[in-house]
């Protein structure tokens, strides 16, 4: 009896055992429509997204919006199918941007009267300048220095004919906010927001005032917080031939922290696709191959026998800043793999540095089974057609296209993958010297090696991304629920994507950022400190290599202020600090909690020890300046600059209290007893001096005001008791009455926030309930926002608006509370 009744419990603890594994794959899913899908990620410039909701519906775009044109199409028994990508409606230049043509105009910076955007306004006293107009010291591409918080432009441009009855758009960039007018008429307003070649359809009333002769662009610019950016331009439709009109059905698409698995009906088979890019960050050979994979199944659904050839078709625009530069396109056989190539015929290597610079030096690659696969480079149009008509694909003289193509049968399944590439050469400057990527730092490996070690692992990395996917997937539900997890899935590329990993001539390992839409710094601190949680969680290595460049910066003299610089440079060129002001507090802090957060992931504070000296002068620093910060920028740099900050004071005081807990580590027991009580000292007057009733303050000198707190977290994630824990509680109350649809505002001023501050704040709860009560309107702005690209970090609250920013590091810091479950249990 004992056997039996054994064996019926072992049974249905088997079964109950298989139901949970079947709920927890049913429920693996990502239902989340995200801004932008990531597709190919494998650094800064190689970075390609769809930001739409079915793969066929637009171009592959990079994150800066530019086209990446990527095209994918399937043929089923002579039937074509287009499942990725879009052909462009080509574009003729009415007036070109400045980034492409110089162009003068009459600008101002000084407000006008009303009628200056109309076209019989005088402007003869105003002054005449080429564009783009921006700040000169941080924005390379800028001709006319642009110092002032505001600008008025008026560009006159000359019509050979009306331009009545065609579509014209008018494209522009700004920092920070704009206004713009088509003879007299106001066609767009951004609101406090950046933006870079935003595209406007103008409307048929604004097309008919376009009329042979003279007429006006006018606009507006309103920069707030360094950096101004300001340059415009117009342009109409140029009539082509699409190809491929008729598209595959999207039945559903899934992004996994890995992968994105798109599922399509094609005709009588059903066509799978995954964009997988292996990034295991465990393996920093894998982290730095530069090479990721569209792998995909083909399944007959009648059982019948299927003729099936793939089409894929990328661009030269993949290698070049400007899709006006000339280029170099190639194919060819190594090994056992079939190669198209191409690039630009300068080879400027590491010439070009900025915000939305593309990389155009280099190589950009496809790769597949040389026996399987043919290919030809050319112009688009002809090779499209020549697939059209069954012919064998001929490469033409002209043209920047490259296309591979697969032909084979299917009566059950057929499945492939084809490669995609980069070969930077050079990746960084640092300090005055060109580094390699980390893969070929010896100088003894090749691209084509890279290729080769893709095309031998393909299939236990496909199992090691299914695996590392689920696993992910499973703990981000269980310590923060399902809308959190579809953030986590989503935020991982992303974060990644924007670091390009290096070695230092000293040895040191560099995972260097790049400040994607904010400002292109290299190796900012304050960008480092919200993404560290992701690399904390899975490498301190890598978490020490957004640290590295900054010591050194200290430790060799060449940056000699008595806190922790900004950043290292303008990326990809990292000899020095570019932005233009500092952050004393804001950065000394950040690199002092992060060390003591290795330390404590690695059990020991060997990293401390090695950088003790320079730790120990930002210290003093921050017990000298933290309690009471004055006037100075924090990371939330676009609020401007303001004194008495209650939540940089919380980071200044955190970071004492890290370096007393690391010297603490280290046996200096006199230093630890010394810097801890100095913090939990100033920590208690904090307490007094924020406080305003039932919450704390945003600057201890105005009363009603409130902030998030979110600096708090690294108290409690490393258990250092430094303040009162009444005060999470009293925060987090009075958060939950200060919600909007979106989110939780960063502060009283404004109704934007980030979303990577929220995640931190919501950690301060004690319970997912209420952690969930702050992540699920994160979740909601996500799945709603208008803005279709890369997620942003900085968004309003009350509109599904972003306020700027995207594609950023940061979103790395979403890792926060799996971070906390990660350090409790090494308890």
């Amino acid at each position: 009896m004992n056997f039996l009744r054994n064996k019926i419990t072992f049974l249905v603890v088997l079964v109950c055992c298989a139901i949970h594994v079947l709920a927890q794959q049913s429920n693996s899913k990502n239902q989340l429509r995200a801004p932008a899908f990531p597709l190919i990620t494998i650094d800064p410039n190689t970075s390609a997204w769809s930001y739409s909701d079915n793969l066929y519906d637009d171009a592959v775009r990079h994150w800066t919006d530019k086209p990446f044109p990527l095209l994918g199409v399937v043929k089923v028994d002579g039937i074509v199918y287009r499942f990725l990508g879009k052909e462009e409606i080509e574009l003729e230049a009415i007036a070109k941007m400045g980034e492409h043509e110089i162009w003068s105009a009459k600008y101002t910076v000084n407000e006008p009267s009303k009628d200056w955007t109309q076209i019989n306004f005088t402007d003869s006293d105003w002054k005449t300048g080429a564009a783009p107009y921006g700040t000169l010291d941080n924005e390379p591409n800028s001709r006319t220095d642009w110092q002032e918080p505001k600008i008025w432009v008026r560009r006159e441009v000359i019509l050979n004919e009306d331009l009545g009855g065609k579509n014209v758009y008018l494209e522009f960039t700004h920092d920070d906010d704009a206004i713009m007018y088509v003879n007299g008429i106001e066609v767009a307003n951004t609101g406090q927001a950046t933006g870079k070649n935003r595209r406007v359809k103008l409307s048929e009333e604004v097309v008919k005032t376009l009329k042979k002769g003279k007429n006006i662009l006018a606009g507006y610019c309103y920069n707030r917080v360094a950096n101004g950016y300001f340059d415009f331009g117009m342009y109409t439709e140029r009539k082509n031939t699409i190809s491929f009109t008729q598209t595959a059905l999207q039945k559903s698409v899934d992004v996994q922290a890995t992968q994105t698995h798109y599922q399509f009906e094609c005709g009588p088979v059903d066509l799978n696709i995954s964009f997988i890019a292996p990034l295991l960050l465990t393996d920093l050979e894998l982290v730095s191959r530069p090479v990721n994979y569209l792998a995909y199944e083909v399944t007959s659904r009648d059982g019948k026998k299927h003729d099936v050839q793939l089409y894929l078709e990328a661009s030269s625009h993949w290698a070049l800043n400007s899709p006006l530069q000339e280029s170099t396109s190639s194919t060819y056989k190594s090994g056992n793999l079939q190669y198209v190539k191409t690039g630009s015929k300068s080879q400027e290597v590491l010439a070009k540095k900025g915000d939305h610079i593309r990389i155009d030096w280099g190589y950009f690659y496809m790769a597949a089974d040389a026996n399987k696969s043919k290919s030809a480079t050319g112009k688009g149009t002809t090779l499209r057609e020549q697939f059209l008509k069954g012919q064998t694909l001929q490469s033409t003289a002209n043209g920047n296209q490259l296309v591979l193509t697969q032909n084979f049968t299917v009566s059950t399944k057929h499945s492939d993958k084809i490669m995609l590439g980069y070969d930077d050469i050079y990746s960084i400057q640092y300090f005055g010297k060109n580094l390699r990527p980390y893969w070929n730092r010896q100088d003894n490996s090749t691209i084509e090696k890279q290729f080769q070690l893709a095309d031998k692992d393909f299939a236990k990395l496909k199992q090691a991304c299914d695996k590392f996917d689920a696993e992910l997937w499973n703990t981000a539900i269980r310590v923060g629920g399902y809308e959190y997890a579809a953030l986590i899935a989503l935020s991982y590329r992303q974060s990644i994507a924007a670091h390009k990993l290096v070695q230092a001539p000293n040895g040191d390992l560099l995972w260097l950022s790049k400040e994607n839409d904010s400002n292109g710094s290299i190796g900012t601190v304050d960008v480092t400190y919200p993404s560290a949680p992701l690399y904390l969680y899975y490498n301190p290595e890598l978490a020490k290599g957004l640290l590295n460049h900054i010591f050194y910066y200290s430790a060799s003299k060449k940056w000699t202020k008595p806190f922790a610089a900004h950043d290292i440079g303008t990326y990809p060129i990292g000899n020095g600090q570019t932005y233009g002001g500092d952050m004393p507090v804001e950065e000394s802090g950040n690199m002092l909690i992060l060390t003591y957060a290795i330390a404590r992931m690695e059990k020991n504070a060997d990293y401390a020890k090695k950088h003790w000296e320079v730790l120990t002068t930002w210290t003093d620093y921050l017990v000298e300046h933290g309690l009471d910060p004055d006037n100075q920028l924090c990371t939330d740099d676009f609020a401007g600059h303001f004194a008495h900050n209650a939540n940089l004071s919380v980071k200044a005081i955190v970071a004492i209290g890290s370096y007393g807990y690391l010297a603490e580590m280290l046996g200096k027991t006199d230093v630890s007893k010394k810097y801890i009580a100095i913090a939990k000292d100033m920590a208690a007057k904090w307490k007094s001096m924020a406080a305003d009733g039932d919450h704390y303050r945003l600057t201890f000198d105005k009363e009603g005001t409130w902030s998030q707190k979110y600096n708090l977290v690294w108290d409690k994630l490393l258990d250092m008791n430094i303040f009162d824990k009444s005060i999470f509680k009293t925060e987090i109350d009075y958060y939950l009455t200060k919600q909007n649809q979106y989110g939780l505002p960063l502060d009283n001023r404004r109704t934007y926030t980030k979303t990577d501050w929220i995640m931190w704040t919501a950690t301060l709860a004690d319970d997912m309930v209420t952690f969930q009560k702050f992540i699920n309107p994160v979740y909601k702005f996500m799945y709603e926002t208008t803005d279709r690209v890369p997620m942003s970090d900085w968004v309003y609250t009350d509109k599904p608006t972003r306020a700027g920013f995207k594609a950023r590091s940061v979103v790395g810091g979403y890792f926060i509370k799996m971070l906390e479950e990660k350090i409790n249990n090494q308890k």
